[in-house]
């Protein structure tokens, strides 16, 4: 899982707003003189960027879109109408202390999302490369987003939540403050995710729990159907041989050898803090998956 955004304004070349072609600005937009943008940066009507901003190189800005103080928007994004990107955080500890957005390169961001600056505990908010946040997601202060996921519409993601690359949330998700989304997980429309959910998996049911290794999207992602089998193996032992966490965590180590994969998920377990969603039992209350 990958914290830290890999872009580097290092190379994009930025320059003072006041340096740029017409043809790309529109006169009815108002970019703050100290903002610093690449060149053949794109920005639409009747949107407003604040200072201490920087765009990298081939991006779009739609219209009515509010880019704010601190902002840091890789190259090659697109930024549809009515986004606001390094808003203050909605947290009542927030004191106006410095703090960041960062967006990679490749990345979309839908209409009307909306994603918050850091506060004093992590200091920025990371969104990483070839990232899809489609209309009405939210991303709140503190979060950490990693390459290649996808946030469905309306996805609402409270603070200090951590989203491992590949994931994908389902339509109208909400994810408490906290959370970790281990990597290549599918999480169902319509999900309250109130627990750590380990990578590879699939998470439905209400309340959430596991419904599968997420096989297809692991197809899709190259990995062979041997690793595929042995995931599924590791989380047989996790969620179908009756131990509870720790016990099956002891067995993996015990019993299993040593892949990349069963290091991620016995690692992911170890270090959860909010406990792993549970298997699906009868007694869970489910009302239906959603796939």
């Amino acid at each position: 899982m990958r914290l830290l955004l890999r872009v580097n304004f290092a190379r994009h070349p930025l320059m003072a707003v006041s340096s740029y072609s017409k043809c790309m600005i529109h006169p009815h937009t108002y970019i703050h003189p100290n903002a610093r943008l690449a060149t053949n940066v794109k920005v639409d009507p009747f949107t407003v960027i604040h200072q201490d901003v920087e765009i990298g190189e081939g991006t779009w800005i739609g219209s009515n879109v509010t880019i704010m103080e601190g902002a840091r928007i890789g190259k090659n994004c697109r930024v549809f109408p009515g986004a606001v990107i390094a808003a203050i955080p909605q947290d009542m500890k927030f004191q106006g202390e410095y703090s960041n957005v960062f967006i990679g390169d490749n990345t979309t961001i839908r209409e009307f999302v909306t994603v918050n600056r850091g506060t004093r505990e992590k200091e920025k908010t990371v969104v990483g490369n070839n990232c899809l946040l489609m209309a009405y997601c939210h991303l709140a202060h503190d979060c950490f987003v990693g390459d290649n996921c996808i946030m469905s519409n309306n996805t609402q993601i409270a603070g200090h939540v951590t989203i491992g690359d590949w994931a994908i949330m389902g339509g109208m998700s909400a994810v408490h403050q906290f959370v970790t989304i281990g990597q290549h997980s599918m999480i169902g429309g319509g999900s309250l995710v109130s627990k750590d959910v380990p990578p590879y998996i699939k998470a439905g049911r209400n309340p959430l729990t596991y419904a599968g290794v997420n096989s297809i999207g692991l197809k899709r992602r190259g990995f062979t159907i041997e690793k595929i089998n042995h995931i599924l193996e590791i989380y047989r032992v996790i969620y179908g041989k009756g131990l509870n966490i720790s016990q099956a965590v002891e067995y993996l180590e015990e019993e299993f050898a040593a892949t990349d994969e069963r290091d991620e998920i016995v690692q992911f377990i170890r270090n959860s803090q909010r406990g792993i969603i549970k298997r699906f039992s009868k007694t869970n209350g489910d009302e239906g998956f959603v796939d």
